[in-house]
């Protein structure tokens, strides 16, 4: 049956509008590069085009991952709940699995059929289709229940695949867009923040273009405080090349270069106006062409020369500053070998003797100075190394002091240190090099009689060093210059003509400290004070200790309590954080006054005493506070001479620990003290060791062993439940060095052990073996140790 004309003309009429309409909704996506705005259209024209009740629309990157999301006919609730639909990723994901166009008839019910929470999207029918531009997806487009109700039409189905298409072509571009204004963003930025001036011309009419805030700043020293513009300060301008010629800027054969296509490298030119301003820069200027081949603009960078002046005015400072050190010990050397050589026949060997010191002196003072500019040369490359040990800082400032005064210093130097100084991680020669420099510095500015002090205090993990006069003073304006490798002299005393402050800077950064200087001005002397870390360890590591059933001894040993006693937290941190990681109970205390208290109150197996405590020091306690007697005590100090060793020792100190010391030399010291106060036996599964009476039995019947086996039986049973190491063994047992470990010694006496006590290798009940690391007795879960 066929149509009659009016019925086709009217379906060509509304084919027409749709047509139209179609046409118009893929202009209007295209009218904006915003992308933003592009897509608010796409998703109101599918919508308008369709007649659906509400669109959404969203856009993937390139890795298919929801960039944005935008609806049309959905209120802002709406809209908040699906942006942060937690689900949306993986729908996406899965409507990416699907071919052809989509289509949904009941989309609660398809969202609860692939596990998708069926209530964020409560409409009835939905089609959608991928936004694909060159073959790249871009985003989804989606349409939601026709207005008036029924379902979409033919055309709705078969319009939206064709505008999504447009509307791909839409978006490509807005990405295209907001990209390109995003590396011009770019761009400017980094032209606009350049060191260096630059200046776009028009190549066809002079004017500027572009000009960036370096370059802004050149025409501001050229322009002064004058109100003049840029185009007017142009036509002053003078130009003098570096062969001498001068032209003014407006004839400068620059454009003439530029617009046949030359390009001008590297010359430096000095820009100047009549009144007398100028500056030196380094031009370099490249053509832009149009597409057609002619010069279409000029890109002109400007390179200020006066950082490079001042450079080279360092340089040549510098060198006057090596030329008049070396000149003067240079001199003395001159002078005395020449007097030596026309000495008339009367010369005495004496005089003689005097002149052969003074050359002396001026050749170490030559290498000393030849010393310190390779420092500075390696301060300034960066490859100044140190080479910091455990050092005693009393010992260095003596070196130090004798150093300066064999170099010919006369001044007296005096050194105020506290006695519990703790060491530092120095390098010893570079820390004597810095204490010579500082006190040849405060020499230089002071007069013969006074003195020099040298002072130091601990500052939490460091060692304040000071050395201070009371010479010339330096004024406030000096004092952030004086570390300064060019500074020169000018009279004042901040400003030192040698590179020993500068080198000093180096060597107490080389080994992570600072250092600084401090006056209270002119005629008021100066201070000059560094740091050096405190060479102390840091507490063990806490140790992983194999799984199993705890030994009596264990058991035991974990209610050992100790009590330390020092007034630096740093110290009683360190003691305690060693000892709880090796199973002991701490108490510690810096107030010696509570001593008694503690001690009848927490009833301390072993007591850890600093020798020198504020206002008192350990042997005064030991002899005054009764509680102490029934204790084993143990001394911990920084004080390492005999006579104080022997001292505390002679009061009924148990042992006595220099500071700083190690966690194993802590553990090791305090176990030996508390050996005499543990257990007297020990049992597990039948095997008895008694020893007191060295005495070892398996179900009541003796065993007999060697010194070397029952010493071997008695680690491994002290330190039940805890790998005991063929060198520890070797160690302990044969009292063998380290460098002389035999595996095979230890295995030798093990089986031999093994099979008097009537066990073996392949059942061990008592001995087991840790291949590769030595042996252990495992920890019994009761037994007889009191």
């Amino acid at each position: 049956m066929t149509d009659d004309p009016a019925s086709l003309r009217e379906r060509n009429k509304a084919l027409q509008r749709r047509i139209s309409d179609l046409s118009r909704a893929a202009v209007r996506v295209s009218t904006s590069l915003d992308s933003g705005s592009v897509l608010q259209e796409v998703v109101d024209s599918a919508r308008a085009l369709t007649s659906a009740r509400c669109a959404l629309i969203t856009t993937v990157d390139e890795a298919g991952r929801p960039e944005r999301f935008i609806g049309a006919g959905i209120t802002e609730a709406e809209h908040g709940r699906l942006e942060n639909w937690t689900d949306g990723p993986r729908l996406l994901q899965h409507l990416t699995r699907l071919p052809g166009a989509l289509s949904f008839e009941n989309v609660p019910e398809y969202l609860r059929r692939h596990g998708f929470a069926a209530d964020m999207l409560p409409y009835g029918t939905a089609r959608g289709t991928q936004i694909v531009c060159r073959g790249v997806r871009v985003g989804y487009l989606f349409i939601f229940d026709r207005e008036g109700g029924g379902d979409f039409t033919r055309w709705d189905k078969e319009v939206l695949p064709l505008f999504a298409s447009h509307a791909g072509a839409a978006i490509a571009n807005a990405r295209a867009f907001t990209d390109e204004q995003r590396a011009r963003a770019r761009l400017e930025t980094l032209v606009s923040t350049s060191p260096v001036g630059i200046v776009v011309l028009d190549a066809r009419t002079g004017g500027v273009v572009k000009i960036n805030r370096q370059a802004e700043r050149f025409a501001g020293a050229l322009r002064g405080a004058g109100s003049r513009s840029l185009e007017q300060l142009l036509e002053l301008v003078t130009c003098r090349r570096a062969d001498g010629s001068e032209t003014a800027l407006k004839d400068f054969p620059l454009e003439r270069q530029l617009r046949n296509g030359e390009t001008v490298r590297a010359e430096e030119i000095e820009l100047s106006v009549p009144d007398g301003r100028s500056v030196r820069t380094l031009i370099n200027a490249t053509p832009i062409h149009a597409p057609g081949g002619e010069v279409e603009s000029v890109v002109v960078t400007m390179q200020d020369l006066a950082p490079f002046d001042e450079i080279e005015r360092m340089r040549t400072e510098f060198l006057a500053i090596v030329s008049h050190e070396l000149r003067t010990p240079l001199t003395s050397i001159q002078g005395s070998t020449g007097a030596v050589l026309s000495a008339e026949p009367g010369f005495t060997r004496p005089e003689m003797m005097q002149f052969f010191r003074i050359i002396d002196e001026q050749a170490a003072r030559m290498g000393r100075l030849i010393r310190d500019l390779l420092d500075a040369g390696r301060i300034a490359t960066g490859t100044l190394s140190v080479s910091p040990e455990p050092s005693d800082v009393a010992a260095m400032v003596d070196t130090a002091r004798t150093s300066f005064a064999s170099g010919g210093g006369r001044h007296r130097v005096v050194a105020d240190l506290p006695a519990d100084l703790p060491r530092v991680m120095a390098d010893r020669e570079r820390i004597v090099q810095i204490l010579t420099n500082l006190c040849s510095n405060a020499a230089r500015y002071s007069a013969e009689s006074s003195a020099i002090r040298i002072n130091a205090r601990r500052d939490g993990l460091a060692v304040e060093i000071s050395v201070s006069d009371r010479g010339r003073g330096i004024s406030p304006e000096q004092l952030p210059l004086l570390f300064k490798k060019h500074a020169v002299d000018d009279g004042a005393r901040g400003l030192s003509s040698g590179l020993g402050l500068a080198i000093c800077k180096g060597l107490v950064e080389a080994h992570g400290g600072r250092i600084r200087a401090e006056s209270g001005g002119e005629g008021r002397g100066a201070r000059f004070t560094f740091t050096v870390p405190v060479a102390e360890e840091p507490a063990a590591t806490p140790q992983v200790r194999p799984a199993g059933p705890r030994s009596t001894f264990q058991k035991e040993r974990k209610s050992v309590t100790i009590l330390i006693v020092d007034d630096e937290p740093e110290v009683l941190r360190y003691v305690c954080d060693v000892l709880r990681t090796a199973g002991y109970t701490t108490v510690s205390t810096g107030d010696h006054g509570k001593l008694s208290k503690l001690i009848r109150a927490e009833k301390p197996h072993l007591v850890l005493l600093d020798l020198m405590l504020p206002g008192t020091d350990g042997i005064e306690l030991m002899e005054r506070i009764p509680e102490l007697a029934d204790l084993p005590v143990v001394f911990i100090s920084a004080y390492g001479r005999d006579e104080t060793v022997a001292k505390a020792l002679d009061a009924g100190a148990v042992d006595y620990i220099v500071k700083p010391f190690s966690p194993t030399e802590l553990k090791a010291r305090v176990r030996a003290a508390l050996r005499g106060r543990e257990p007297a036996t020990f049992e597990l599964d039948g095997l008895s060791i008694d020893y007191n009476r060295r005495r070892v039995t398996v179900v009541g019947r003796p065993v007999k062993l060697t010194a070397t086996e029952y010493e071997v039986l008695r680690l491994l049973s002290v330190n039940a439940g805890r790998v005991s190491t063929y060198r520890s063994l070797l160690n302990q047992a044969w009292k063998q060095a380290p460098n002389k470990i035999d595996p095979k010694l230890v295995h030798a006496v093990v089986q031999t052990l093994r099979r008097k006590l009537g066990e073996d290798g392949s059942s061990a009940a008592w001995i087991l073996n840790e291949r590769g690391v030595g042996y252990r007795m495992p920890e019994p879960e009761s037994g007889g140790r009191p």
